[in-house]
């Protein structure tokens, strides 16, 4: 049953597109509330999610839905009051992740699943960078209080870096075992 749901293109794209919806109102209503940087992290999320879509203009264009279902319940858990810190390390590690997987599935790079591993956690800690940044302009603009300290800042970026790591290793045992719709089955180097 999982199979036949991982690997039609159509149910795929069907559940993608519903929860990529699900995190489009779940930042219009962060805006709406006045949490305006997450709000704008989640837009990005949609944005990204959504560009294989637009460029191929094929709706079905769209990631395995399971990496998605992972980006969801790490977007929407913030709204749930779960502690902001994980839902963000796990938010800004699936964002790179799918960044990684949409420029092998839909581009013309190939990368090892070892080295794709590798890119997502580097992808992953210039994310959380520039989360940073985001996060001292919202705090000088908008009067917010995400950075207090420069040690948590540190172990921010330490947990971001295991978590992307994780996540990588995680989804490439996912796509080696079920090879999802979407993906495109490649081997450079002749490393799996």
């Amino acid at each position: 049953m999982l199979e036949g749901l991982v690997r039609d293109e159509r149910m795929n794209a069907a559940i993608g597109w519903l929860l990529t919806g699900i995190v489009a109102l779940d930042a219009i209503e962060s805006v709406f509330t006045g949490v305006l940087l997450w709000g704008g992290f989640e837009l990005v999320v949609v944005a990204v999610v959504s560009v294989p879509a637009l460029m191929t203009r094929d709706w079905t264009a769209m990631i395995s839905w399971p990496l998605l279902a992972v980006a969801t319940i790490a977007v929407v858990a913030s709204a749930a009051e779960f502690p902001s810190e994980t839902t963000v390390y796990l938010a800004v590690g699936t964002l790179a992740l799918i960044v990684v997987v949409e420029l092998e599935a839909f581009g013309s790079v190939e990368l090892s699943r070892r080295f794709s591993v590798g890119f997502a956690m580097l992808t992953t800690m210039a994310l959380q960078a520039l989360w940073t940044v985001a996060q001292f302009y919202s705090d000088q603009w908008l009067g917010t209080e995400y950075l207090r300290s420069q040690t948590e800042l540190q172990w921010d970026f330490v947990a971001v870096t295991a978590i992307g790591l994780s996540l990588g290793v995680l989804f490439q045992w996912y796509a080696g075992r079920f090879e999802p719709a979407g993906a495109v089955d490649r081997a450079a180097n002749g490393a799996k």
